[in-house]
């Protein structure tokens, strides 16, 4: 068994083409499917599904693929590791995030990384909170941005890029407007809206209803909490958004939440797998970045 096998059939599945693959390695499809077989024959099992409809892993090659990808990531960082002695800091940084709520300074950090560390290419895979942070456990992704209401999911350590209240959005003819609070057990008989399942901003919000008591009814879901204002705005219901969403939808009023709900946007990494130098300088980037805020401390669960 050879490392070089080990990356093509990390880089099949996650191309789901031996073709992709190859592209993605540079080097020629035929090359990538001997070099796969003679792995398969060597292990005795086969290890993907070669379906007309595309490549997927196989039972055994599930279960392949997860050391397969573990081998991949500790030989790159040895090799950044190397490099940073050196003096020449090197490597690729995945970083996963969201597709709502990202920090407004986040453009503006990447460009000054890449102006420091120009031997670091960093890319950014954008999905939902839930499978950001698969990725991330999984060795898909090495950071990710995520909302987030509470503390870290386990095995993850974090730094708070922001963190602020969730409010309820009204708008001008709505029954609650002129309230200054609204309880969430009043949320009860209201239409809501709210961020899709499977954000981290969208899980935290279901678990404060569901400690009020309350089975919401979610009227509709967008994926951009602007988006929920709008919808609020038009009289569809009350929409769950951080506060500082209210300013830019015209019309759309807040209102406190009793009991108080606050949602966090966080830079996140696995707390039980080192991180790149590559990676390392990244965090240490964003976290001196970080405007009109103390260094926070890594949360770790």
């Amino acid at each position: 068994m050879e490392l070089h096998q080990l990356d093509y059939l990390v880089a099949v599945v996650d191309e789901g083409s031996f073709t992709r693959a190859a592209a993605r390695l540079h080097v020629s499809q035929p090359a990538v499917s001997a070099q796969i077989r003679k792995l398969e024959h060597e292990l005795g099992e086969p290890l993907l599904d070669r379906a007309p409809t595309g490549v997927r892993p196989t039972a055994v090659g599930e279960a392949v693929l997860a050391e397969a990808r573990t081998a991949v990531a500790a030989i790159g960082r040895i090799r950044e590791t190397v490099t940073a002695h050196r003096g020449l800091l090197q490597g690729r940084v995945n970083v996963g995030v969201v597709g709502s709520g990202l920090p407004p300074q986040l453009p503006d950090l990447l460009a000054s990384f890449a102006r420091a560390h120009p031997g670091v290419e960093v890319s950014l895979t954008e999905g939902r909170g839930a499978e950001r942070l698969t990725a991330l456990l999984d060795g898909r992704s090495d950071l990710a941005i995520v909302g987030v209401v509470g503390d870290p999911p386990p095995g993850i350590a974090a730094i708070p890029l922001s963190d602020e209240p969730i409010v309820a959005g009204i708008g001008p003819d709505d029954p609650l407007a002129g309230r200054a609070r609204v309880h969430l057990a009043e949320l009860a008989d209201r239409p809501v809206i709210a961020l899709p399942v499977g954000t981290g901003l969208r899980a935290g919000i279901d678990a404060a209803l569901a400690a009020a008591g309350v089975a919401p009814r979610i009227a509709y879901e967008a994926g951009t909490p602007a988006m929920l204002g709008e919808l609020a705005v038009r009289g569809l219901g009350v929409a769950l958004v951080p506060a500082s969403v209210v300013p830019f939808v015209d019309g759309l009023t807040a209102i406190d939440l009793d009991p108080p709900l606050r949602g966090r946007i966080d830079l996140v990494w696995p707390s039980a797998r080192p991180v790149s130098p590559a990676g390392r300088a990244l965090i240490a980037h964003v976290r001196a970045g970080l405007e009109n805020r103390d260094d926070p401390p890594a949360r770790t669960r």
